[in-house]
């Protein structure tokens, strides 16, 4: 028995292995590309504006339903703690804000999945709560001058299921707003304010309508001169004292909420609203679209634009007028 010969391939069988992995490989670029083509197509993909003027609606109010009813069943809110602002202020979480976040993101993400949806709370407990269901030709659209449509990878949604928790727990419920805002190209362009506890919408798309309500309150008298709207909780005092150093006949009102004090500033009940610190872009985007429309103008106190992109940062750090 010869052990030293040299073993001779099989010509055939080789040429099978090298076609069994030649396939193999171009399976699997293929199924990759695919993928990725298809991942592409549905980022550029187009996606109605006034459709998510629809569902933005759906979902403020039915985060406000859930904010509501946790507030009225008399029981423990569950408060916890989240930490403290920059102001040493603490930062709370509630029942409320967590079952309007769940409605609200995912009617948002159920609708339309290669948008990007910025949420300040996130899903971190067994609470579910169901989508809300919407007409895609809601009334709102009636308002509308012209639709337009937007690629997916060029819109950015951002969401805060309950502005002036802390207000909330403390039952000041004027101040308490659901808000959504979208965004295109980094551009806020409609914004969504919802008061749970009066039931009303307010809402507002730049160059192509806005909600009856909004139209009504903006019909006001011009706010007074040196009118000032700013923040209960964060720093107010020391924020009070420097406006009123550069204007000493001014009338400067406390609230909660960044939605509230959007919304006075939209019915013309103050000339200004002045944040000196830190502030989130959930907070201030809705807002700040609505206020676009109306013809207002939002930026930072260093009079630089605000841009809501899903890469740009959630933190405004030079405060907001």
């Amino acid at each position: 028995m010869n052990f030293g010969g040299t073993i001779r391939p099989n010509n055939k069988a080789v040429a099978i292995f090298l076609i069994s992995v030649a396939t193999l490989y171009l399976i699997y670029t293929w199924t990759s590309s695919t993928s990725a083509a298809k991942e592409y197509s549905a980022a550029a993909e187009k996606v109605s504006i006034g459709e998510i003027l629809c569902a933005a609606i759906a979902a403020a109010e039915a985060g406000g339903r859930e904010v509501k009813a946790v507030r009225e069943k008399g029981t423990e809110l569950n408060e916890k703690s989240k930490g403290k602002t920059k102001e040493g202020v603490k930062d709370v979480l509630t029942d409320g804000d967590i079952r309007s976040h769940q409605v609200m993101f995912r009617t948002l993400t159920g609708a339309f999945p290669h948008v990007k949806v910025i949420s300040e709370e996130h899903d971190e407990s067994n609470i579910l709560v169901e989508s809300a269901k919407f007409d895609k030709k809601c009334p709102a659209l009636e308002q509308i001058s012209k639709l337009e449509w937007a690629p997916n990878d060029s819109i950015t949604i951002w969401i805060d299921p309950l502005d002036a928790t802390k207000e909330y727990t403390e039952n000041l419920l004027d101040y308490v707003t659901t808000m959504v805002c979208i965004a295109v190209k980094g551009e806020p362009v409609l914004g969504v304010i919802h008061k749970p506890f009066e039931k009303k919408t307010y809402w507002a798309w730049v160059g192509q309508g806005m909600a009856e309500e909004l139209l009504e309150i903006s019909k006001a008298p011009e706010a007074e001169n040196d009118s000032f709207i700013i923040s209960l909780s964060h720093t107010g005092d020391a924020v009070e004292n420097r406006i009123k150093s550069k204007f000493p006949n001014a009338n400067v009102e406390k609230a909660g909420g960044a939605g509230y004090k959007s919304l006075q500033i939209a019915s013309r009940h103050s000339g200004a609203y002045v944040h000196m610190t830190h502030i989130k872009k959930w907070d201030v985007c809705a807002g700040h679209a609505i206020l676009k429309a109306l013809g207002g103008r939002v930026t930072t106190m260093k009079n630089e634009p605000i841009k809501y992109g899903a890469n740009d940062p959630v933190l405004i750090k030079n405060g907001l007028l």
